[in-house]
């Protein structure tokens, strides 16, 4: 689960984030800090490029924009992340009910104790919300048990899959990087009907073929990799290219 931090005050702001990392180390370490800042628009640009999971903003910022900002710029982004607000000023939380912004939790700036307890109990059911998206039939995501780490991955983010020279093993190519685990690639046949089993060690996501070569038997991918294709599924791969592009193009 990517957090995102946003809290003008250093000081405050590295406390933040040493009870992130303290929450992660010892409860769930799925959980990473991915951008720590006090400039506003250094989180909006991150919502628009990469998206988070989870976002702690303080409400009031040394700035022309203030958390509630963010907060809507995120949801024009990302309606599914988490949203938890900080403050200093517990009467400007009814604001965040009237700019709609579906907060997951609020936490008031008191002693360092209670806003400890408090980010917490806010981390706790950010991460129950993570692993409920991951699980949801309605929303197309792929969730990956890595060693101790849960991955949520969006279906359209994902280049291929195949299998790995470890036994029992896959690993799954997307806009991020890779991930190694355990599985079959016939589990994930079924998933969505973007993807496409082009070979006994290929499943691949018709979104990101850039070209298909028939005399290598061959696909490119947007990643710059390529997969193998079996002789008999050659034809049968260009044509769910083609439906792909009339779905896109209606």
């Amino acid at each position: 689960m990517k957090i995102v931090i946003c809290e003008d005050d250093q000081l405050q702001r590295d406390q933040l984030l040493s009870e992130v990392q303290s929450y992660a180390n010892f409860h769930e370490p799925s959980i990473e800090v991915v951008l720590c800042t006090g400039k506003p628009e250094e989180v909006l640009a991150y919502s628009q490029s990469q998206q988070a999971d989870c976002y702690l903003l303080d409400i009031e910022l040394n700035h022309q924009l203030d958390g509630m900002d963010i907060a809507m710029g995120i949801r024009q982004n990302d309606p599914l992340a988490s949203i938890i607000f900080i403050t200093t000023h517990a009467d400007r939380l009814k604001l965040t009910f009237s700019y709609k912004l579906a907060a997951l939790d609020f936490i008031v700036k008191d002693t360092p104790k209670r806003i400890s307890a408090q980010l917490r109990e806010a981390l706790q059911a950010a991460f129950t919300t993570y692993k409920q998206i991951g699980q949801s039939e309605q929303i197309p995501m792929v969730q990956l048990e890595i060693g101790e780490r849960i991955k949520n991955i969006k279906i359209q983010d994902i280049y291929y899959i195949e299998t790995s020279p470890l036994p029992h093993k896959l690993t799954l190519y997307d806009c991020n990087g890779f991930y190694e685990f355990y599985g079959k690639l016939k589990d994930f046949e079924q998933l969505d009907s973007t993807f496409f089993r082009c070979h006994k060690s290929f499943l691949i996501n018709l979104l990101h073929v850039k070209e298909v070569n028939k005399k290598s038997r061959t696909v490119l991918m947007a990643n710059g990799a390529t997969c193998d294709v079996s002789f008999r599924l050659v034809k049968e791969l260009q044509k769910r290219l083609i439906s792909e592009q009339e779905k896109r193009l209606n």
